[in-house]
């Protein structure tokens, strides 16, 4: 048997229970026929295949109440099928839990729980950064008081002001007031805000990779082997790699008067404590 098939059996199975009208032609408007089907879910087993059934006409029958929910989000960026799809995650929850004894109408109790489960997404995963829950909640009740502050102040309200309102520190207040920058991220190839003339992006203030980043982890490996070393040959370092002097400028500065002796004896020195200095490295 078919799903259609099983469903046109359930309806029929339904209609024959309600009770007896005047006039047999008349439709059977959605909330009489949720009604008489929720009451027939509640007697059929877990495993039944006609409950299965019966479920699933329940949310066909109340799905334009999905559409109705989904509708007070429309100014939003996310796409209608995919809020519709989500407000029918809240209906099939608001089914499940529903039960028809306690004399409250389905729409009643599940519009709550559809509109929940469409704010719920959109609190998790409508955020460019990922933020807290408290801060995404604390951002939600300073936009409410701030809006409610104004009207009353015919000003925008302080930070001192908001914090009073809502019965938290300053720094909270702050903390909340940034989170409202990581809703929603700009391109880097949108107009500069301080552009007037409009033709400048954002990626254009970025700033250029430095190539002398490379070098930091070696620079700071380095730093405690060259303050080991004699004064004269940390000097003949210095000299040679920072001040770029040639050997014979390194001789005559530390004080080797020979030019022949000087260059010999600097390039023997700058061997040794440069071995010195990889063996340290590599030691590390």
């Amino acid at each position: 048997m078919s799903v259609d098939q099983g469903s046109s059996k359930v309806l029929t199975l339904v209609e024959r229970e309600l009770p007896a009208v005047a006039d047999r032609s008349e439709a059977i408007d959605t909330r009489t026929l949720s009604r008489s089907l929720f009451q027939r879910l509640a007697t059929l087993d877990p495993d039944s295949p006609e409950r299965a059934y019966v479920r699933d006409t329940l949310i066909e029958l109340n799905l334009p109440l999905v559409r109705y929910a989904a509708a007070r989000f429309r100014s939003r960026n996310e796409p209608m099928e995919d809020i519709v799809q989500v407000g029918t995650i809240g209906l099939i929850k608001a089914i499940d839990r529903f039960d028809c004894e306690r004399g409250v109408e389905f729409p009643t109790f599940a519009m709550p729980t559809v509109v929940g489960e469409i704010k719920r997404f959109f609190r998790d995963t409508s955020w460019s950064v990922r933020v807290p829950r408290r801060l995404q909640e604390l951002r939600l009740a300073l936009t409410k008081a701030s809006d409610e502050l104004a009207q009353r102040l015919d000003r925008s309200p302080t930070v001192p002001e908001l914090a009073a309102v809502l019965g938290v520190s300053e720094e909270e207040v702050v903390d909340g007031l940034a989170v409202g920058n990581a809703y929603t991220a700009s391109s880097l190839d949108s107009p500069s805000p301080e552009d007037e003339g409009g033709e400048g992006s954002l990626a254009d203030r970025l700033g250029y990779e430095d190539s002398a980043l490379e070098g930091v982890e070696y620079r700071e490996s380095l730093k405690p082997l060259l303050a080991k070393l004699p004064p004269r040959e940390r000097q003949i370092i210095m000299l040679r790699f920072f001040a770029n002097m040639t050997q014979s400028q390194i001789g005559e500065e530390v004080g080797i008067s020979q030019m022949h002796v000087s260059q010999m004896h600097v390039s023997r020195l700058l061997t040794r404590t440069l071995a010195q200095l990889r063996t340290g490295l590599i030691g590390e």
